[in-house]
């Protein structure tokens, strides 16, 4: 049961309904006053807007904020992603609609056509920007971004006289500057994310320079001892005489700052020479210099928009950062022809100035399914569990590097993230489809590695719904320095691809065996497993999807037996459509869950409310925890209820809630019907690898209806 955070809104202004309004009806929102933080309600999250909300240290306390459990992040970043590459990077500061929209929702919403980004392997640093005083990244952004290798940074702001009152309260002494400091250095360290933009954007008597310089320099001590890896960037807009003057450059007049922390936001309205400039003054220093780049193209060098590579290939030439504020433009403008079309667009604009800046996998589990964080339905494992359209950042997979630099249109058979058929798991799938000569091999990668092998055996997992004819495979690209480069095929039937007249093009192939489903009803996806063995040295560079025709395809009378035309397509091409779930590669067969006796659940908060028609509505947070000595931690959970009836005879419907990154879920308005006499909550953990643990052994919570006679 996803909540939309337009519907959360339309709640939370039932309950305050002198104040609190749907977004976009004014400039209210749903944590003004007289919001009360500490009071159950379907999970937010939100900035804090006051020094004294700052000062105080509600946010971090759970008996002052109930939301807290819900707005900490569950995806760590990986300990390879902690030091910065020694090269030019790119920092992307979203500023989508004053922030704080669907992704506000930390169980996720209900509008699939919800604002979201999946080309993280383009991005070294996201900024989660709003115009709110202190702004704390919802925790999806953080969990997709650390999924990617991706640090995810707050924003600190203080504008115009409002903000000039601020700073003055916050720089009066020295002691003031440092406690401000330190709580923001608490509250990104507990809530997992990486740093802070410190965004200073007004007038300052030169009196207070000199405590916004211990401020600075503080803040950036306390994060990186609380966050190894954490960053604290300066943004180009005040001076060091107090002068609100932009810059747009490192000069004297900022790099005071700059020498205090980790980088500088330079302002967008720069000219051809001023990366240059930059980079020298900067010294050994120069890739932590952003030089922005504003999308909507306000003043901007390149005009930004569809020619933000215009100033993305000056940076690049003259070897400095780039920041580039407001990539929601593109949703924000609708951009024809869909907002999926044009941001793989776009964003194939960037790669192509600047190329691939992530690479994966680095560790082992490794486990994509490609899904987006949004879709239209919901599927586990193969099997569908919902019908209702869905949006939730949180559940995004690792996101595959298809190209989109190139014209696709021109190519036999087109790549993509495939919506509209069932999905293996989550909401998506990664769907090849178009015609095929019979003795082609069309191969496309999905990802760009640095796996180092140790040596020994790993398994491969993948799904395939495939038309008959449309044979689908997994080829893996490995170096090595002493044996150079090598590539592996796997293949449910690898004949398929030996006896083509290209088969010299992969080193060795391995057959993929069907797995076993008893539980899956729906035959429509085939599981198939693979057994590698890898040589120490090697290195996993890259996964690609391989796709070929299994037969000729034409029967006696030239009809294709596919599509029934009466010929084959042009140059005696086929039609081929292959889709392809999910891929999962790991050091073990089988995960191995925890029983369900290792679990302690517990629920809280109940509330119940009657209906006209007998039923009740309940409202309450499920929360869960492993025994002690268990040391194992999961990508998410899956939560479902079963509604059982005083009838033993009548099946309990298993209903799917939603998808909980934390280990608690609020469960709002679920409505009971009277003859129900049992409500049981079941909690399905899902392992790094992609694995779920059978229902019928999970942890539940279990919880007997007021008024139930039982």
């Amino acid at each position: 049961m996803f909540i939309s955070a337009r519907r959360l809104l339309r709640r939370l202004r039932a309950m305050f309904p002198s104040t609190l309004v749907v977004a976009g009806d004014d400039d209210r929102r749903p944590w003004d006053p007289p919001f009360d933080a500490s009071k159950p309600a379907p999970p937010i999250s939100y900035p804090i807007t006051t020094l004294a909300a700052l000062a105080s240290g509600d946010y971090l306390s759970e008996a002052h904020n109930f939301h807290l459990p819900f707005n900490r992040a569950s995806t760590p970043l990986p300990h390879s992603a902690a030091p910065l590459p020694a090269r030019p990077r790119i920092l992307a500061c979203h500023d989508f609609k004053g922030g704080y929209r669907d992704d506000a929702a930390p169980q996720g919403g209900n509008d699939p056509g919800a604002y979201a980004l999946w080309h993280w392997h383009l991005i070294d640093v996201f900024v989660y920007f709003s115009h709110y005083l202190v702004t704390l990244p919802p925790p999806c952004w953080i969990n997709a971004g650390h999924l990617h290798g991706v640090k995810v940074l707050g924003t600190f702001i203080a504008e115009w006289e409002k903000g000039a009152e601020i700073c003055k309260e916050m720089l009066a002494t020295e002691a003031s500057a440092k406690m401000y400091a330190g709580k923001l250095a608490e509250l990104a360290a507990y809530l997992r994310f990486d740093g802070w933009l410190i965004n200073i954007e007004a007038k300052l008597d030169k009196e207070f320079i000199d405590n916004l310089e211990v401020f600075v320099k503080h803040l950036t001590e306390r994060m990186h001892d609380a966050v190894p890896g954490s960053l604290i960037i300066w943004y180009d807009a005040i001076t060091v005489d107090g002068d609100l003057v932009w810059q747009n450059k490192l000069n004297e007049m900022n790099k005071p700052f700059f020498d205090l922390c980790d980088g500088l936001f330079a302002n967008y309205s720069w000219a051809e020479n001023y990366p240059k400039y930059s980079a020298e003054v900067a010294g050994d220093r120069k890739y932590d210099v952003y030089m922005g780049i504003d999308v909507f193209g306000r003043n901007t060098f390149g005009g930004g928009q569809w020619d933000t590579n215009v100033a993305l290939d000056v940076l690049k030439k003259d070897d400095v950062s780039a920041a580039i504020f407001a990539p929601g433009w593109v949703y924000e403008s609708k951009q024809p022809p869909n907002f999926l079309t044009a941001q793989n667009r776009w964003w194939g604009l960037v790669e192509k100035s600047w190329g691939v800046l992530q690479s994966y996998p680095k560790q082992l589990p490794f486990y994509s399914n490609f899904d987006q964080g949004y879709g239209y339905e919901v599927s586990v494992e193969g099997l569908k569990v919902s019908s209702d359209p869905w949006n939730n950042i949180s559940c995004q997979s690792f996101q595959p590097m298809l190209n989109y630099t190139g014209n696709q249109l021109h190519r036999p058979v087109q790549t993509c993230i495939n919506f509209e058929d069932e999905p293996y798991s989550g909401g998506d799938c990664v769907t090849v489809k178009g015609r095929l000569q019979w003795n082609d091999i069309f191969s496309e990668q999905l990802f760009n590695g640095g796996l180092s092998m140790e040596g020994g055996s790993v398994y491969v997992f993948y799904s395939v719904k495939a038309d008959a004819n449309s044979g689908l495979g997994l080829s893996l690209n490995l170096s090595s320095g002493n044996k150079g480069n090598s590539s592996i095929l796997i293949a449910e039937d690898t004949a398929t691809f030996t006896r083509k007249e290209q088969q010299c093009k992969y080193g060795s192939y391995i057959k993929a065996d069907k797995e076993d489903r008893h539980d899956q009803v729906d035959k429509k996806w085939t599981v198939y497993k693979a057994i590698v063995q890898f040589s120490p040295g090697f290195t996993l560079t890259g996964i690609n999807i391989v796709c070929t025709m299994k037969t000729t395809g034409i029967t006696d009378t030239g009809i294709d037996e596919q599509d029934g035309s009466s010929e084959a397509g042009e140059n005696g091409s086929l039609r081929y459509h292959a889709s392809l779930g999910h891929v999962s590669i790991r050091t073990t067969e089988k995960t191995e869950f925890p029983p369900a006796r290792s679990w302690v659940t517990e629920g809280g908060y109940i509330s119940w409310t009657n209906c006209s028609d007998k039923s009740k509505l309940i409202s309450l947070k499920i929360s869960w925890m492993l025994n002690p000595g268990h040391l194992i931690s999961f990508m998410k959970y899956n939560v479902y209820v079963e509604k059982i009836k005083a009838d033993s005879n009548a099946k309990a419907s298993r209903i799917f809630l939603g998808v909980a990154s934390v280990e608690a879920f609020y469960v709002s308005d679920l409505q009971v019907p009277s003859e129900v006499t049992n409500l049981k909550f079941v909690i399905q953990p899902c392992g790094r690898d992609g694995s779920c643990q059978e229902l019928d052994e999970c942890p539940k919570f279990n919880l007997v209806p007021v008024d139930s006679g039982v």
